[in-house]
């Protein structure tokens, strides 16, 4: 497939980046947390600005197979690419996932290498329909026997609707991933957690940017990562969120980050993060290809590595953080 100049100006960029040698190469990682799309028609928020335009099977295989460590699983996570353009609003979702099962149906071939890609998949659905959602759930469930849950939005008043479709998802054992780039969203949905135990909830990208106030971020991440039932993502620090950019993207400098530079800018805010949640309630995320304007594959890996270490770690922890609570969280 040709791919327009944004991606070939990416590509050109990273490579740039020094090579790191691959740190503890042979460590199972499951990749919790990734995109696969073709933006190319979509125009919308928040899509149109990612340089990133074509990713799929072959480019994310690719980054799995060139960057040297021991990706086993990965988890697709909902993006909007692959809705459907016809049918009812509250089932163009099903198209999604209908296209990640036939990339888990790829993967399995064993053409893309020994990662199982799309083991996992979580999508969207419109939880303010109530008690209705659950067939619009059952619809997602039937497009692929990977499909784990959801990921959407929670309004700020919890209303009966949302909370009596939010309910559901305990009824079906599915989860809730939510990614909301305020953290000060943090505390209602500690509230939502409470009031649904059942339910695996799941925080995104550290919670939100944490570039603003560290120590309400931390006051309002301490929050929620009271409800034992919430878990949380580590990664996606790195994103642009609308018009604001770390000062290491793309479009900031010359070269990559290394993973040396993303432990002194980025590592205290894991540490504090893994030391609120757990080593039992947290999971590194690579965020690609959206973390990709900032650093590749093979470095962000190892940063999270560096941080495990630095952290000392055990075996059994190292395997827990990089693999056994995304097993767990996404029944793989």
């Amino acid at each position: 497939m040709t791919k327009i100049l944004d991606d070939r100006y990416l590509e050109e960029w990273l490579a740039q980046e020094e090579p790191e040698d691959v740190l503890d190469p042979e460590l199972p990682i499951v990749d919790p947390h990734h995109h696969l799309w073709d933006l190319r028609k979509i125009t919308f928020q928040p899509h149109r600005d990612f340089l990133q335009k074509v990713y799929l099977t072959e480019e994310f295989a690719n980054e799995i197979l060139t960057s040297g460590h021991k990706i086993t699983h990965t988890v697709f996570a909902q993006c909007a690419a692959f809705y459907r353009k016809e049918g009812p609003e509250e089932l163009k979702a099903v198209g999604e996932v209908e296209f990640a099962n036939g990339v888990a149906a790829m993967s399995a071939s064993g053409l893309y290498g020994d990662t199982q890609i799309c083991a996992g998949i979580f999508s969207y659905a419109d939880l303010s329909l109530g008690k209705k959602v659950k067939s619009v759930l059952e619809s997602l469930q039937m497009a692929s026997p990977n499909f784990r849950g959801i990921r959407s939005p929670f309004p700020s008043d919890l209303n009966s609707e949302f909370l009596d479709g939010f309910k559901v998802l305990g009824e079906m054992r599915l989860t809730y991933d939510n990614y909301s780039p305020d953290y000060k969203r943090l505390p209602k949905l500690a509230e939502l957690a409470a009031m649904n135990p059942e339910v695996t909830i799941i925080v995104n990208h550290l919670g939100g940017r944490i570039d603003l106030n560290e120590q309400a971020w931390r006051e309002c991440l301490e929050k929620v990562s009271k409800q034992k039932n919430v878990f949380l993502k580590l990664g996606g620090a790195q994103q642009r969120v609308n018009d604001w950019e770390p000062t290491f993207h793309r479009n900031q400098r010359p070269r990559p980050i290394s993973s040396d530079e993303l432990c002194e800018r980025l590592e205290k805010h894991y540490v504090q993060a893994i030391e609120l949640f757990g080593i039992e309630r947290c999971m590194f995320e690579s965020n690609f290809p959206v973390d990709k304007e900032c650093v590749s594959y093979r470095t962000i890996w190892n940063f999270f590595k560096k941080i495990a270490h630095n952290l000392k770690l055990s075996e059994v922890e190292k395997d827990q953080i990089f693999s056994g609570t995304a097993k767990s969280v996404y029944q793989l």
